[in-house]
C-alpha cells in the first residue's frame, strides 16, 4: 500500500465515522420525535376522556401558533365566503 493509499483510507475512516455520527443523531432524534408523538396523543386522550374536543383542541392549539393579525384576516374572509354560500 503506498502512501496516497493511506491517506485515502484514513480519509475514508474519518468521513465513515463521521457519517455514523450523523446517522445515529438522525435515529435519536427519530426516537424522540415518536416519543413525543406518543405524549401528545396522551395528552388528547387524557383531554378527550374529560369530554373537550380534542379536533377543536387541535385548531386552538394551530391558531396560537398564528399572529393575532393573520387570524383576523382568515377569519375576516371565512366570514366573508360564509356570507357568500348564505351560511
Amino acid at each position: 500500500m503506498d502512501e496516497n493509499d493511506e491517506v485515502q483510507q484514513s480519509q475514508y475512516r474519518v468521513t465513515s465515522s463521521e457519517l455514523r455520527a450523523f446517522v445515529e443523531r438522525y435515529e435519536r432524534l427519530e426516537i424522540e420525535k415518536k416519543d413525543i408523538a406518543d405524549h401528545q396523543k396522551e395528552v388528547m386522550a387524557e383531554a378527550k376522556s374529560r369530554g373537550y374536543d380534542t379536533k377543536i383542541l387541535r385548531k386552538i392549539v394551530a391558531l396560537r401558533k398564528k399572529d393575532p393579525q393573520e387570524i383576523s384576516e382568515e377569519e375576516a374572509v371565512l366570514d366573508m365566503y360564509k356570507e357568500a354560500l348564505g351560511m
